[in-house]
């Protein structure tokens, strides 16, 4: 099960408490295969999309979205780019996004390579900077 729910029927209120996924739950279409990030702010899981026979990333929030999260799909959706995941779908509380193989950054990077990398995002930021992007 997903959430555990309790309502007050007279304030038509709903309180959602966030459970997490685990192997084998079911989040929409999706099949939660593991989770492979935590932060703040809720989880990310790889998934499997069976209607395309692909995995995916699922960025699960531990409440429901709100305005944040709403520009963050919207960014990226309108962004098309080789280094920028791709967003398939959206739900209440949760951003299904490409998967892509790789492992995490381990910190601190040292200088060289940390410079590699400000060089290629400062090379891609045009592609933010621009009317409604973000």
């Amino acid at each position: 099960m997903r959430y555990g729910y309790t309502a007050s029927r007279s304030a038509k209120l709903n309180f959602i408490t966030h459970m997490p996924l685990s192997p084998g739950d079911k989040l929409g279409p999706y099949e939660i295969l593991a989770q492979i990030g935590a932060g703040g702010m809720g989880e990310v899981y790889r998934a499997r999309d069976p209607r395309l026979n692909r995995d995916v990333a699922i960025k699960v929030s531990k409440t429901e979205f709100g305005e944040r999260f709403k520009r963050e799909a919207i960014a990226i959706a309108a962004l098309n780019h080789a280094n920028i995941c791709q967003i398939h779908d959206v739900g209440p509380d949760y951003l299904v996004m490409e998967y892509v193989e790789g492992t995490p950054l381990e910190g601190p990077l040292p200088l060289g390579q940390a410079l590699k990398y400000a060089v290629q995002i400062c090379r891609q930021r045009h592609l933010l900077v621009r009317p409604g992007a973000v």
